[in-house]
């Protein structure tokens, strides 16, 4: 049964036309069309020419968004012996070992992100079928298991996101909240954007972005020039 589409987003469906805006434009329109009652997020929908079915055209990685993400990021870390007290001296949330992996079992998941020291990872492996599908799993290459959780912790509350490409070879991703500035919202992107060509897998091949669309949280989609956002230069998005 096809999704109503409630007359706020038809009404705003016709403020964007079938083209691909230049990026300040296309961000503009975004704040623009981001008028739910609740502050909204703003997100990227990129399409890349990969398939991710095969192991070297695989995208996971993380990216710090210079602007930050407008969000507060509840942290977890599981350890054991002195990095329990490095994790609470680092602004962890939830710190525990073997009680938290318990708690984790029995359904209490009050977090954003779970950390991970290595030498806990064995244990942390049973919590795969609970963590895997709410994306909450550590990983070496999302940068959840570290015995560096001071910096782990003041990384992912600043702005470090986690992301993947999709078994379609779509990521979907927040790039900070609607109310951010234009120009905020712009450095946030040209981050994003970098960080997906920096870590283009070894086996894509052909075009590599086939299109990229961002919106408000309950906003309609707007298509970016990806080849105008990659030509930009854009201060404090290295």
């Amino acid at each position: 049964m096809a999704r109503k589409i409630s007359k706020r987003l038809q009404e705003l469906k016709k403020k964007v036309e079938e083209r691909a805006y230049e990026p300040t434009e296309a961000l503009k329109l975004l704040k623009e069309t981001a008028t739910a009652k609740f502050p909204e997020s703003a997100e990227a929908h990129i399409r890349l020419g990969i398939d991710p079915k095969y192991t070297d055209q695989q995208l996971r990685t993380t990216v710090s968004l210079p602007k930050g993400t407008g969000q507060t990021v509840r942290v977890a870390v599981i350890a054991q012996g002195e990095k329990v007290q490095e994790a609470n001296a680092a602004g962890a949330d939830v710190v525990g070992s073997e009680d938290l992996i318990n708690e984790i079992q029995q359904g209490n998941m009050d977090f954003d992100k779970l950390i991970a020291t290595p030498d806990m990872m064995p244990k942390v492996a049973k919590l795969g079928r609970l963590l895997g599908p709410r994306g909450l799993m550590p990983s070496p290459k999302g940068g959840t298991v570290t015995f560096d959780l001071e910096q782990a912790i003041a990384e992912f509350k600043g702005g470090k996101l986690e992301f993947r490409a999709d078994r379609t070879g779509i990521v979907h991703i927040l790039f900070g909240k609607a109310s951010f500035s234009e120009e905020d919202l712009l450095t946030n992107l040209k981050a994003l954007q970098e960080c997906v060509d920096r870590n283009r897998p070894s086996g894509a091949k052909g075009r590599y972005w086939r299109s990229v669309y961002i919106s408000a949280t309950m906003g309609p989609s707007i298509e970016v020039d990806i080849n105008a956002l990659r030509d930009m230069k854009v201060a404090d998005a290295a």
